[in-house]
């Protein structure tokens, strides 16, 4: 579905992409995993068409994608749940929701909001509720649902763990698995090493702008290097 080749990337005349190659296939958990500062974000950006490229290839579903518009590439299906949230602090948690359709989705908006309430049952409890109020998990809830309101073909987590209780980061790993098993396919963008390769089909690790490792989660999870860079062991 997604393919990126040679991806140069950076802001200004700093370049913090020096050629990344990285594919997600149909129905796949594909983990980019990195320590901060590796180029996560700024891969995940220029995908979604925030930034330019300085060189390279992106395509999504076999077409070049590269320098195309974020509102394109949200109309072609390939959705961000950006780090950090982003939800709309003074608006309803509905009109969040809705506006996860703006782009894409539209046609089918009463539908999809009722998928995302059975997904997130703790978001009907709060409809008419300012997002900002929600906590830190219920956020995430959200942000995650107004992602899947724009039915997204491909959806890219960036952290979504990030800042999350030790139980709810669980219960984050276990809805991912879920969305995943109906058929979406995820570019899962994390720190957690351990959770994320244990969900993922297959893993990058992303190191100074350069795909360090790549494989199969499950010989990812057994590689030494990775152990002792990420683990500690």
């Amino acid at each position: 579905m997604l393919e990126v080749a040679a991806l140069r990337a950076g802001y200004g005349p700093i370049e913090v992409l020096r050629g990344v190659d990285l594919a997600v296939g149909p129905g796949e958990i594909v983990a980019l995993l990195g320590s901060n500062g590796a180029g996560k974000s700024t891969l995940n950006n220029n995908v979604s068409g925030l930034y330019r490229p300085f060189g390279g290839s992106i395509r999504f579903e076999g077409e070049e994608i590269t320098g195309a518009s974020s509102m394109h590439i949200v109309k072609a299906g390939l959705v961000q749940v950006p780090e950090g949230r982003r939800v709309f602090p003074n608006l309803s948690v509905r009109d969040n929701l809705e506006l996860g359709s703006y782009r894409r989705g539209k046609p089918h908006r009463a539908a999809n909001l009722e998928r995302v309430l059975e997904i997130f049952p703790r978001l009907r409890e709060r409809l008419t509720q300012s997002a900002g109020t929600l906590s830190g998990g219920e956020q995430q809830m959200l942000a995650i649902g107004r992602g899947l309101m724009g039915e997204p073909r491909l959806l890219i987590l960036d952290e979504p763990s990030l800042g999350l209780s030790p139980l709810l980061v669980e219960e984050m790993f276990g809805l991912i698995g879920r969305l995943n098993r109906q058929g979406l396919a995820i570019l899962l963008v994390e720190q957690n090493v351990v959770q994320s390769l244990a969900l993922a089909h297959r893993a990058y690790v992303l190191e100074n702008g350069r795909i360090a490792l790549s494989g199969s989660a499950a010989d990812l999870a057994r590689d030494p290097d990775l152990r002792r860079s990420y683990l500690g062991h």
